[in-house]
């Protein structure tokens, strides 16, 4: 524990992968140490997760942050000044007391995201130890708290609203069962995603790249997206569903409410039913181990009927549906809906509220998921959070940009020093199907 105080809680306007503004918060401490947190933004967004500060107006296309710099400097930084930090969260409960609103509607989720991980890093900082060690020390103070290297889920081909809504499903990534280290399954990974290149080139359908760094081509439907990503991963050697599995993040409420999902790709309408029963079509064609927000967020009748149907046989991940709330995965439990929860840090507003959905999701025997947003920086601290809460999966989109490969990157080198032995693999994740259709 550290007697250092917090002498300076700096804010700066950087700027995320999409070029929009966002915040850095630097927090320095009175023995020199120094902490630094960027908030990240999503594109598609639960209606219930924490609300980002924006200016508003004209300027910038009204995503200015102003605002929020002036909140940090007029109430953050006096809250937080002199205070001494006895944890990596500690901060959290001073910035809940400024805004206890569950959307953070007060301050904003990106002022107080920003600012609970930058005191997080000054802490780690401070007694000389790296962050994802503190905050598994943290979870359990008699500091034997299990931590592993997590299993990437990296995304092949964007869509929805990362790629101009091109296709409706919104992420089509891959997971690397078969893989024994974190190094590994990035290499496998990179010769799926060369290999879908090649693929896309040589029918001409190669269009650009995604918000978050994968293919953005034009496909006929949305299960030919799904059939090209599993002929990728066999042209690039792999055993579909065993050695390389598919994972789908639906994003259903971006095209789906009050039991109505408009298909725009596919020129159908179809009612919550209609969607189970297409899912469960692509999941006895397709070797799928994870579908991420299946239905809507107001749709919690169908996730239940979805969760019952496959509930056993894959992983059910709430994203829009859950926002990364103690509350929502605790009700969403008891009602059978989903078995795993995504978990984003920003969507929360604070390490803590984090760290909670992700006790909460375990508490009901859930697997979890620590994730990205498309609008990304170079900041790696969803990295020390699946590491050292003992996540055992990270997606934080593809396996191209500086801000994508940063957090790759970041886990082979928390691999260096743990030893592969630590790596969670795939071979609990169960696939709906493992042949080829």
């Amino acid at each position: 524990m550290t007697q250092a105080r917090i002498e300076a809680t700096i804010p700066r306007r950087v700027w995320d992968s999409r070029g929009r503004p966002t915040i850095e918060v630097e927090v320095r401490l009175s023995d020199g140490s120094l902490g630094r947190g960027i908030a990240p933004a999503g594109a598609s967004r639960g209606s219930r997760e924490a609300i980002d500060r924006r200016d508003g107006g004209e300027r910038l296309g009204g995503l200015d942050v102003r605002e929020a710099l002036a909140a940090i400097e007029l109430e953050v930084a006096p809250a937080l000044a002199s205070t001494v930090l006895t944890g990596p969260l500690a901060a959290d409960e001073i910035l809940l007391r400024l805004d206890d609103t569950p959307t953070k509607s007060v301050l904003g989720g990106n002022v107080t995201v920003a600012t609970s991980i930058a005191c997080a890093h000054a802490y780690a900082a401070s007694v000389g130890l790296p962050l994802w060690r503190v905050l598994a020390d943290d979870a359990r103070p008699s500091g034997d708290a299990q931590v592993s290297i997590p299993l990437p889920e990296i995304q092949i081909f964007g869509g929805g609203a990362h790629a101009g809504r091109r296709i409706d499903i919104q992420d089509l990534m891959v997971i690397a069962r078969g893989a024994s280290s974190v190094e590994q399954a990035l290499a496998m990974t990179a010769e799926v995603y060369l290999a879908a290149g090649r693929l896309m080139a040589q029918r001409g359908a190669a269009t650009g790249v995604a918000d978050e760094g994968g293919h953005w081509p034009a496909f006929e439907s949305n299960e030919h997206a799904i059939e090209t990503l599993l002929r990728a991963i066999e042209a690039a050697g792999y055993t579909a569903g065993d050695e390389v599995a598919i994972s789908l993040d639906i994003a259903a409420s971006e095209f789906g409410a009050r039991g109505q999902y408009r298909l725009g790709l596919d020129k159908q309408t179809i009612d919550s039913d209609g969607m189970i029963d297409l899912l469960g079509r692509w999941l006895e064609r397709y070797p799928i181990c994870s579908i991420e927000d299946p239905l809507a967020e107001d749709d919690l009748e169908g996730m239940r009927a979805f969760t019952q149907a496959w509930g056993k046989r894959i992983q059910i991940i709430g994203d829009d549906f859950l926002v990364t709330n103690a509350a929502l995965i605790d009700a969403a439990a008891a009602g059978g809906a989903c078995n795993a929860a995504l978990i984003k840090p920003n969507q929360a507003g604070t390490l803590s509220e984090a760290r909670d959905a992700l006790g909460a999701a375990r508490k009901a025997n859930w697997s979890t998921v620590v994730s990205a947003r498309s609008g990304e920086t170079e900041d790696t601290t969803i990295c020390d959070l699946a590491i050292g809460w003992n996540a055992r999966q990270l997606k934080v989109g593809s396996i191209t940009r500086g801000e994508r490969t940063a957090k790759w990157n970041a886990l082979i080198r928390a691999e260096q020093a743990l030893g592969a032995a630590a790596f969670a693999d795939g071979r609990w994740l169960r696939v709906s199907n493992a042949g080829s259709p």
